[in-house]
């Protein structure tokens, strides 16, 4: 491949935030911040009107995107050109396998150029489209827009739906009435965006959020009358626990979850009898997770009771669901964790994992006979696709490994046969015999093994001198699969080696894998990541500092750990939305997340020694003064998930007391969370990532 100048990042003064030094004294430790005055006092309504954000603060994040800009200045013409690589690769019309319900089927589709989906049916059997919702038509206008919610009642006359205009997770729920195509007068706002309708479609279900941004409250609403007439259903009083809503497949009833990381409870509503009280099915017992299904007259349980580390599913009467009445159906058996299950009413369908590797297991209620579904790439990634309808004998799945893109099939579950209903299409071509997937395994100073997956091109050598993006996250027993990607390409293309540490805090390797990467055993994360990155030195897969090191929200915790601990190996770190001012953050019991996220990283007000583990490894409390490489960190001005000011606050102590760089903060004053909404607009944040991550590594651009 003939290359080109290699891209640079430009030197450029960057914006000193000023030290305003704060002391508080916590379990005997004097703890000080100088830069704790960017967060807003009144971050709950900036929330739902950016508008209101301090005028210093603002200043302050303004001048870090002046920064930002002029040292991405040089790399201008490199991103524009692999954004339009990635828009390339995806089909501009694209559009969703129908989904059967009763009469209908319901997909939803892309315009060319679109950001947004068009939400539409068709009669079951095909004909004339309906659109339901244009997601495009909804976002003219706006900065941001994000569709939520959407569901259609049982008798297919109303869509419930749900948008966010500013990238708080806010969203305001109405009601369409599809036979006129037009919404009706009910608004519901401060919603968490799910909507769940009763049998008669009469009334709608929703969760809302409290002043900090908690989902704690279900309601019930009566269509056609004003939402300050709403019946609370439920109010979670312990502010450690969020509220979720759903439906079982059957249809039988609305199902109300009370979770955190740790421990959950569930109260079922019959849906032909909204008004009922919620029903517990048993009480929470602290460590002990469950979430059910309903076929016939039985709920199935998926639960980690009684042991079963691993996850089993029992079953229980439905109308005396407590756990003295649970039955086992699929046993526990160490090492095959169960990530889901499916309720048919002939069928079980459940999602687990072995060696790492996913699997579809199909059980047939009447005696209990098995299969299974799986394939034989070293590495790939499975989904089921829940549709809309119980009474079947059809399931439909998702496939895609690093080098495969994305299938769905129709799958019949008892002749055994799939049917390929949609392959991912990439317009500007590939060819999966150019690229390699491989799993390896990197050995940790304790004795564990580190998965790590690959994807390279044939021709990319493998003798240290290919750069690596390596990606890490380690968090609440995520796993983050090893499916195809076609952004990743452009990096692979140019001669990278993209790489996923399957670190612990995840649960690649069943519940104890996630086990040993949580509270007093956190650091383990960082340690299997930076371990995996020395390996891949080590193997010749890259060398050192040839490495660029990613991951987001909590994997962006992990950026900021292995840059205090290992950042001499890195050419460059990517921070997006990092959780990196962990002590103070899980000290502020008002902010959105940090009681239900203290079974996930320890109490630090009222346990000790959680206070002086996370302060051990807290990213913004561990900075020395030593050279760092660059670093990149994203944030948005929204995100009730990871606050902006963690990062702002980071990348300011960066500068003061550590060398090298540069140290790069880009706040998107438009979004949250999830970066930009479009998914176009969204190509963009990921070209400027890939376009840090050439320059850092030095690696010539395509011509």
């Amino acid at each position: 491949m003939t290359s080109s100048p290699r891209p640079h990042l430009a030197p450029a003064t960057a914006p000193l935030a000023e030290a305003r030094d704060t002391t508080r004294i916590l379990h005997g430790v004097e703890i000080h911040d100088e830069f704790a005055w960017l967060r807003a006092e009144n971050w709950q309504e900036v929330m739902r009107d950016p508008a209101a954000l301090e005028p210093a603060i603002r200043a302050h994040l303004d001048a870090e995107n002046a920064h930002a800009a002029a040292i991405f200045a040089p790399l201008e013409a490199l991103r524009a050109r692999l954004f339009e690589e990635m828009k390339g690769r995806i089909k501009q019309d694209d559009s969703s396998v129908p989904a059967k319900d009763g009469a209908f089927a319901y997909a939803m589709r892309h315009r060319p150029g679109g950001q947004h989906p068009i939400h539409v049916r068709t009669p079951r059997d095909g004909g004339t489209e309906e659109i339901l919702l244009d997601g495009d038509e909804r976002a003219a206008g706006k900065a941001y827009f994000r569709l939520s919610g959407l569901a259609h009642s049982p008798d297919h006359r109303r869509l419930a739906w749900g948008a966010d205009e500013n990238g708080s997770e806010y969203f305001t729920l109405r009601v369409r009435d599809l036979a006129a195509g037009r919404d009706l007068d009910d608004v519901i706002e401060a919603t968490g965006g799910e909507a769940v309708w009763s049998a008669d479609g009469a009334h709608l279900f929703y969760v809302r959020l409290d002043e900090n941004h908690r989902p704690s409250t279900v309601l019930r609403h009566r269509v056609g009358t004003p939402a300050s007439e709403d019946a609370v259903v439920y109010e979670e009083a312990d502010p450690g626990f969020f509220v979720g809503l759903s439906k079982t497949l059957s249809g039988r009833f609305v199902v109300i979850s009370i979770h955190d990381h740790q421990t959950s409870e569930v109260r079922l509503i019959p849906a032909d009898a909204p008004t009922e009280a919620p029903r517990l099915v048993a009480p929470r017992i602290t460590a002990q997770e469950y979430e059910v299904e309903h076929v016939g007259e039985i709920l199935t349980i998926l639960t980690n009771a009684e042991g079963a580390e691993d996850f089993q599913i029992v079953t229980a009467p439905a109308e005396a669901p407590d756990r003295a009445n649970w039955r086992p159906l699929v046993p526990h058996e160490p090492g095959r964790l169960i990530l889901s299950q499916t309720a048919l009413a002939g069928h079980l369908v459940r999602l687990e994992r072995v060696e790492g590797l996913p699997r579809i297991v199909v059980r047939r209620l009447a005696d209990g006979a098995e299969h299974e579904i799986a394939f034989e790439e070293a590495a790939y990634s499975l989904g089921l696709l829940v549709g809309y309808e119980f009474e079947t004998t059809e399931i439909r799945f998702s496939y895609s490994s690093p080098t495969t893109p994305a299938r769905v099939y129709d799958y019949d579950l008892e002749s055994r046969t799939r049917t390929l209903r949609k392959e991912q299409e990439v317009p500007s071509g590939h060819d999966p015999e150019a690229y390699v997937a491989a799993r390896v395994f990197a050995p940790t100073a304790d004795g564990e093994t580190v998965p790590v997956t690959l994807l390279r091109r044939r021709s990319t050598p493998l003798d240290g001198t290919a750069p690596c993006l390596l990606y890490g996250y380690g968090a609440y027993g995520i796993t983050i699969p090893a499916a195809f990607s076609t952004t990743a390409l452009s990096l692979v293309d140019r001669g990278f080696v993209h790489a996923i540490a399957h670190v612990r805090g995840g649960k690649d390797k069943g519940f104890r894998w996630y086990a040993q990467g949580r509270r007093e055993a956190k650091t383990n994360t960082f340690d299997d990541f930076v371990a995996a990155a020395r390996h891949l030195i080590a193997t010749g897969v890259t060398g050192e500092k040839r490495i660029v090191a990613q991951g987001g929200s909590a994997g962006g915790m992990l950026m900021g750990a292995v840059a205090n601990r290992a950042g001499e190996i890195f050419a460059g770190i990517v921070a997006e939305v990092p959780f990196v001012d962990v002590l103070a953050t899980m000290c502020d019991p008002e902010l959105p997340l940090t009681p239900p996220e203290w079974p996930e990283w320890g109490n630090p007000i009222e346990d000790e020694a959680a206070f002086r583990t996370i302060l051990g490894y807290s990213p913004y409390d561990n900075v020395e003064a030593k050279p760092q490489p660059p670093i990149l960190a994203l944030a948005g001005l929204t995100d009730p998930r990871v606050t902006y000011w963690e990062p702002a606050k980071w990348i300011a102590r960066l500068r003061d007391r550590a060398s090298g760089g540069p140290f790069v903060l880009r706040t998107n004053m438009d979004a949250g969370h999830g970066g930009a909404a479009g998914r176009f607009d969204r190509l963009k944040e990921v070209a400027e990532v890939q376009a840090f991550a050439l320059a850092v590594t030095g690696t010539p651009d395509l011509p």
